[in-house]
């Protein structure tokens, strides 16, 4: 199953996504809460799969991405949760694709 890193300064959403992830299958990397925790913790976990809140304490989820993608540009997956839904950057080596599809586009 892919390893799932969740990123959230809010614990209440860490725990939903912690929940809703096991409950389809999903192991989790790790969770941390702000954006200088996210990178470092991807550095060590090396996740599938990265869920990050966009307004963080520290370092934004967006900073947090850049930082990420200079690790790892092959990364595939990211999520980056907005308030109103989630976009799924379309991240894949070397294609420089930035399609991203929203979340309330599934119901």
């Amino acid at each position: 199953m892919p390893k799932v890193l969740i990123v959230d300064d809010a614990a209440f959403m860490r725990m939903m996504l912690k929940d809703i992830l096991i409950k389809n299958g999903y192991e989790i990397a790790g969770e941390v809460s702000n954006g200088v925790e996210a990178v470092s913790m991807y550095k060590e976990a090396k996740p599938d799969i990265v869920t990050m809140d966009i307004t963080m304490p520290e370092m934004d989820g967006i900073t947090a991405l850049k930082e990420i993608l200079t690790i790892n540009f092959a990364q595939e997956r990211f999520l980056l949760e907005l308030m109103f839904g989630i976009i799924i950057p379309n991240v894949s080596s070397g294609s420089g694709s930035d399609g991203q599809t929203r979340s309330d586009q599934f119901g």
